[in-house]
């Protein structure tokens, strides 16, 4: 049976330019010691900062019967109503809205959030507030797990 979500947040153009360029930095700064070494770990440090990138990427996934936002995870049936957040919603739960007890998995260059409450007795945390590119697939797909 296949997941019915999932999703990597890949950064954005801007997020890959700024791991390429801080290689490029890290060669140029090099340039007046040798023109060669620049080069050679300036090529290293770009690699490197583009696989820590897609390394460092969190994944959104409904999958075994849990949400997993990042490396955190929590049975579906301890959730609660699903919904999406986008623009000023999403802005007013980040801030005066926002529980310090709730787990937030975001990433700033997602401009759309899904908040899911729990319902674990045991769990001091509220809610999560997890970023995705499709809040809606999302909330869709939470529905459809706690049905089945």
């Amino acid at each position: 049976m296949t997941a019915p979500f999932h999703e990597r947040l890949w950064p954005g153009p801007a997020g890959w330019l700024v791991a390429a360029g801080l290689g490029a930095l890290v060669g140029l700064v090099l340039f007046p010691v040798s023109i060669a070494l620049a080069w050679g770990v300036g090529a290293v440090a770009v690699v490197l900062g583009l696989v820590a990138a897609a390394a460092l990427t969190p994944q959104v996934a409904i999958a075994g019967g849990e949400l997993r936002a990042g490396s955190a995870h929590i049975p579906v049936d301890l959730l609660g109503e699903a919904t999406p957040l986008s623009g000023d919603a999403l802005r007013s739960a980040l801030g005066p809205e926002l529980d310090a007890r709730a787990f937030v998995c975001l990433r700033g260059w997602v401009h759309s959030a899904v908040r899911v409450e729990l319902c674990d007795p045991q769990d001091p945390t509220p809610y999560w507030i997890v970023s995705t590119r499709r809040p809606g697939e999302l909330v869709a797909a939470l529905a459809e797990v706690r049905q089945a």
